[in-house]
């Protein structure tokens, strides 16, 4: 299976550096697994991108808005698939507002 290139919006990137910064403030070594975890969760987007959930997709009127848990961390990666690369568009705590964080 060929895996689509993989960009971040620097929203994304600021949410992954506020996540980053939060973890090694408890542990380096939690914040290494957090990078493992995104990684891992980015490839597997990247090799099968409807994996993820529709959901906020209907919910907020957004064509083609999926995301993924992270697994061990109660994050979720915010994409969507175009032809040729999947866009993350955030990378946000499960326990955010998602409709007003999203809109």
């Amino acid at each position: 299976m060929i895996s689509k290139p993989v960009i971040r919006r620097a929203a994304a990137d600021e949410d992954i550096g506020e996540a980053v910064d939060y973890y090694a403030a408890e542990s380096v070594a939690t914040a290494d697994r957090f990078i493992d975890e995104l990684k891992r969760h980015v490839q597997l987007i990247g090799k099968t991108p409807r994996i993820g959930s529709l959901r906020y997709s209907h919910e907020l009127n957004i064509a083609g808005l999926r995301f993924q848990k992270m697994g061990k961390f109660p994050f979720l990666i915010f994409y969507v698939e175009h032809e040729e690369y999947i866009d993350i568009l955030r990378v946000l705590h499960e326990h955010r507002d998602m409709p007003r964080t999203l809109n």
